[in-house]
């Protein structure tokens, strides 16, 4: 998980001074000093590290805090806000120009996963925005570029547009951009060709189709594996393109935060997504508050709620709710259950999306089974309709008949029923409390 490491020391050390009701200047020194070892431990660059250590300390001193009736509290607060203006402070929203298409330029190194972004950038333009993108393959001189393009579009069902590797890709995205305008699409997203390092031909071409296309955005794609690195390739780019933002590819892989916290500091452009998996759909607005919640162990409720309405059907959760209410709930509601929430992501990601999971016993970093859940889904997909809607019929052979077909054991299949069985009264009782029963406590059945 992203930040990982950088968000366990930080959590640690906030930990300490969040009950204090009283802050002294050597309280802000011992944290401040921890938060410094913790950021340079996570690859941020060291001047980024020291000036937001010097805005820490100055407001952490200062009247707002030491005045407060809760400084340990007000600390965090000041921790808090500095981390989200380090990133950017407020989501950077991507262009819409008054005459369209918008054009957007994706630039990078080779093997940042700026073709993929492509994909997924488009994707996401469709789904949360409705438009109506045209992906442009410009790197003529990687063949496979273009295949991939090509195959991206139509696994998406989008346009490409591509003149194969011999023409001049300033011509390419030109005549991309007339295409655009005749099938109206009003995103134009040029894929254009990478290097392994920075050279002059690399840019000399981005600058021509830049002159030519007028884009309305240039999007740097960065690895955030590669830590100062990124950072470094960002300062280039932008010192030669003026980029207007960055996407951040593998921020779900084990990346130690380096270049997200970084990139803003020294380019002065805006972090705009964030890629948080292999998947097409798996292309994140960047959102530099929330993301400061996250690495402080806060939790990012509005994050987990746009990843709720996006998966799960509104019609399905209100017969859900009406099933619960008179006990008609099944294992076929349960099965339907499990499969929105799984669509919403990892569920060790999920879990940590919610605030004080971190300081909950057992939950801490918690890692869900995958493979557990499969079983589940086995167990449940092996039974006959009659056995999911009426459970109580399933007998010692019934039993084994399932055991047998998902691949588990008759324990395993006798659990989940229990499980089940508890639900099911755990929805009765809080049923009962709705209505203004006493009910009685009760235990969560997977905890």
């Amino acid at each position: 998980m992203a930040f990982e490491g950088l968000a366990d020391r930080l959590q640690s050390t906030m930990k300490k001074i969040t009950g204090k009701g009283k802050v002294s200047e050597q309280d802000v020194k011992e944290m401040t000093r921890e938060v410094r070892l913790a950021l340079l431990e996570a690859d941020v660059n060291f001047k980024v590290v020291k000036d937001l250590i010097k805005r820490i300390k100055e407001r952490a001193v200062g009247q707002e805090v030491m005045e407060s009736l809760t400084p340990g509290q007000q600390v965090i607060k000041v921790v808090k806000e500095e981390l989200t203006n380090l990133m950017g402070g407020e989501q950077s929203k991507i262009a819409v120009s008054d005459r369209p298409p918008t054009i957007i330029m994706m630039v990078g190194l080779q093997g940042a996963g700026k073709t993929t972004t492509t994909g997924k950038l488009a994707n996401h333009l469709r789904k949360k925005h409705n438009r109506s993108p045209l992906l442009v393959a410009c790197d003529v001189y990687r063949p496979a570029a273009i295949n991939q393009l090509e195959t991206l579009g139509q696994q998406l069902s989008m346009p490409v547009f591509s003149m194969g590797t011999e023409a001049n890709p300033v011509d390419i995205a030109t005549k991309a951009i007339e295409k655009a305008k005749e099938e109206h699409n009003d995103y134009v997203i040029i894929d254009t060709a990478g290097r392994l390092h920075v050279d002059t031909d690399l840019m000399d071409e981005l600058q021509q189709i830049k002159e030519n296309v007028k884009p309305d955005e240039i999007f740097l794609v960065v690895d955030a594996m590669t830590g100062q690195d990124a950072v470094n390739v960002a300062e280039s780019f932008n010192e030669q393109l003026d980029i207007t933002g960055v996407v951040l590819t593998k921020l779900d892989g084990d990346t130690r935060g380096g270049a997200a916290l970084s990139i803003k500091a020294v380019t002065d452009k805006s972090i705009k997504f964030a890629g948080m998996g292999e998947k097409l759909d798996q292309l994140e607005p960047f959102h530099p508050e929330r993301m400061a919640s996250r690495i402080l162990g806060m939790g990012d409720v509005l994050s987990l709620i746009e990843k709720a309405q996006a998966n799960v059907d509104e019609k399905q959760a209100k017969e859900l709710e009406e099933k619960m209410r008179t006990m008609s709930f099944t294992f076929d509601d349960f099965l339907e259950q499990m499969g929105q929430v799984r669509n919403m992501g990892p569920l060790d990601e999920l879990i940590n999306m919610i605030p004080g999971v971190n300081k909950m016993k057992g939950l801490k970093n918690a890692q869900i089974d995958e493979k557990q859940l499969s079983q589940v889904e086995a167990i449940i997909q092996s039974m006959t309709k009659k056995e999911r809607q009426e459970p109580g019929i399933i007998n010692a052979s019934r039993k084994k008949r399932i055991a047998k077909g998902s691949g588990t054991t008759v324990s395993q299949v006798n659990r989940l029923l229990k499980q089940f069985n508890e639900m099911k009264k755990m929805m009765k009782q809080m049923t009962n409390m709705q209505k203004g029963k006493k009910g009685k406590g009760f235990n969560l059945p997977f905890m």
